[in-house]
């Protein structure tokens, strides 16, 4: 099958070279000649472990192709993805969808024979609804369906998730909309997922609903944390206690410093804008959307609190910059609170990152950026783990120690991530500071 896919960001340019490597003739879209010219030279816009050899090979094989102009590609497609962003509208938090209504006036200007237009964007309920009437109203005369396949793509796997999904969600009432859609996603149904075929509106709010649901889990057990932590119990502990359970499961209960990225914050605060806008607000992820901004916040108080209770003229240095490991993505991260939190505390912030430095220089233009882990804990008065990367799983801590400043007393490790055990940590020569556990006895919690 032919597709276009408009859009070479981070979930259209994952998605084309999946579905070019399952044999389908993707061509990828975008306004930005910059990034198409990269693309064109075998440069990715974004880091995806294992996407530049996917991408190479596919170009190789004639498979997928990217161009700045959509008429030609759009014209030859039977089907045409919108995979376009929707970042949070300044003043309100909704989704700006703007981009998404430009692409379908485009789009309908385009359209030859019968098309399947399909919003692969993450979406308020009733867009679809508005794509469709933008394109009749633009193109009488085409031919043409519109249906809903969100995504469901987790950075840093996101090629592993495209092509062996936990579910396929197809939101359409039209026969023919569905038989497209089959088509493209056969090989994935030959991979043994699920296909669920829905109302377009429910396929729209079946991606709100997860991201929130995820969202209100890293939430939940951040709080729980917090408990742990003047109680005297061990959050890692009650995550696997209450994780074994099947009702609950194990994922999404990593206590840290609360959760960023492309997707869960704007996710759900549009989900928290569309609600209200029905007349039916979702109280627990107001909640959710609050606790987690404070949180990101507290984390600096934290760090401070470990060292003593003041930061100013000493130097913090920061493992980890990205919202989470295997990506260089820095929105929303909690790195940038922290950074924030801590110079305006006094401190000089030293950072490193295996991905991100590039995204982070822009948007923290005073942090002093170091070319490894070790670098980048020389000379510091604590050491912070805010992303828990590979590469900061083994650290040879007794060198780490040596390296920071000696001031007649224990450097400082603020591990936000617990991927250190604290005696582990303390026999090494650090003060041990996790998330939601002690490597202290505590007293017993009166009942």
């Amino acid at each position: 099958m032919r597709i276009a896919m408009i859009g070479a960001g981070y979930v259209g340019l994952v998605s084309g070279a999946c579905l070019a490597d399952f044999g389908h003739s993707v061509v990828c879209i975008d306004r930005d000649p910059d990034k198409i010219a990269a693309l064109n030279a075998g440069r990715m816009p974004i880091y995806e472990p294992g996407l530049d050899a996917l991408v190479s090979e596919n170009v190789r094989q004639g498979r997928i192709a990217f161009r700045s102009t959509l008429r030609e590609a759009v014209a030859e497609a039977g089907a045409v993805f919108i995979a376009v962003g929707t970042p949070s509208r300044r003043g309100d938090g909704f989704a700006d969808l703007s981009f998404v209504f430009d692409a379908a006036r485009e789009i309908a200007g385009a359209l030859s024979g019968f098309t399947v237009v399909i919003t692969k964007s993450t979406v308020p309920v009733g867009t679809g609804d508005e794509v469709e009437r933008i394109i009749r109203e633009t193109n009488p005369a085409a031919d043409f369906s519109v249906a809903s396949n969100p995504e469901f793509l987790r950075e840093g796997a996101a090629i592993a998730d495209f092509k062996r999904p936990d579910r396929i969600v197809v939101g359409t009432e039209e026969a023919r909309a569905e038989a497209v859609l089959r088509e493209v996603c056969r090989p994935l149904y030959l991979n043994a997922a699920p296909i669920l075929v829905t109302s377009r509106r429910t396929a729209e709010l079946t991606k709100y609903a997860a991201n929130a649901f995820l969202a209100a889990k890293i939430t939940f057990i951040n709080e729980v944390a917090d408990l742990c932590e003047e109680v005297g119990a061990d959050v890692q502990q009650v995550a696997r206690g209450i994780g074994l359970d099947n009702r609950i499961g194990s994922k999404f209960l990593h206590a840290g410093p609360g959760y960023g990225g492309s997707c869960f914050p704007k996710d759900t605060l549009a989900l928290v804008k569309t609600a209200q806008d029905a007349g039916t607000p979702l109280r627990l992820v107001e909640t959710v959307v609050a606790v987690n901004d404070q949180r990101k916040r507290a984390m600096a108080r934290k760090v401070i609190k470990a060292c003593g209770g003041a930061v100013r003229g000493k130097t913090v240095a920061l493992l980890g910059l990205t919202f989470k490991p295997d990506t260089d993505d820095m929105r929303d991260a909690p790195s940038l609170a922290i950074v924030a939190g801590l110079q305006d505390a006094g401190a000089a912030v030293r950072a490193y990152d295996p991905e991100g430095m590039a995204q982070a220089r822009a948007l923290m233009p005073t942090v002093d950026y170091a070319e490894s882990p070790y670098a980048c804990a020389e000379g510091a008065d604590a050491l912070v783990i805010v992303t828990e990367w590979n590469a900061f799983r083994a650290l040879d801590l007794d060198r780490v120690r040596r390296t920071m400043a000696s001031g007649g007393s224990a450097p400082v490790l603020v591990d936000l991530r617990n991927i250190y055990d604290p005696e582990t940590a303390t026999r090494h020569g650090f003060a041990y500071c996790g998330v939601g556990r002690s490597g202290a006895a505590r007293a017993p919690y009166p009942s």
